[in-house]
């Protein structure tokens, strides 16, 4: 068997194998990039993207939104998680939240942000983007509809948010 032959065979098996141990045990800690609620009167819109877990990391990253409204004490957190289908949930997950938490291990990088005035109106726009979306019962990793999906149709819903992923956003382009 010639050898490329043998290595597709073995590249799979060696991908499954590829992680950074057990997800249940990788860090879900704040990572200390968002500003404090108490500290921070005005508005803040927050996008994030951090490492895909495991073996999908190379390629591709999961997004999110955050967001605190003028002199809110918390953060609201919009984000679609897919194993939450399997356990009969809304794959779209709306929650106070600490915004910029690890994604499994995962350091979290800023995307986008936003502050100050206009800010509020572009928060009720997501809020109401979030409401709004199609495909909150359901998942698949590909082509979508997907974690990247979500903050990619919420830019479509809410153009002043000048939202443009990167290219790593995998499923940011599925319901285009």
């Amino acid at each position: 068997m010639p050898h490329s032959r043998l290595l597709l065979l073995l590249l799979p098996l060696w991908l499954m194998a590829c992680s950074d141990g057990d997800w249940r045990q990788a860090s879900r800690e704040p990572a200390g990039i968002a500003p404090a609620p108490d500290h921070t009167p005005e508005a803040v819109i927050q996008v994030y993207g951090a490492d895909a877990w495991g073996w999908r990391g190379w390629f591709a990253i999961h997004t999110w939104i955050a967001v605190k409204p003028s002199r809110a004490d918390q953060y609201t957190v919009f984000e679609v998680i897919g194993w939450r289908e399997r356990s009969g949930l809304p794959v779209l997950r709306v929650a106070k939240d600490y915004p910029d938490r690890f994604w499994f291990g995962a350091r979290p990088e800023v995307l986008l942000d936003k502050r100050g005035e206009g800010v509020d109106e572009l928060i009720v726009q997501i809020e109401q983007a979030a409401a709004n979306y199609p495909w909150r019962e359901q998942y698949r990793i590909f082509p979508g509809p997907n974690s990247n999906t979500f903050p990619a149709w919420v830019a479509e819903q809410v153009p002043g948010l000048e939202l443009e992923l990167p290219w790593r956003a995998i499923g940011s382009g599925w319901a285009r």
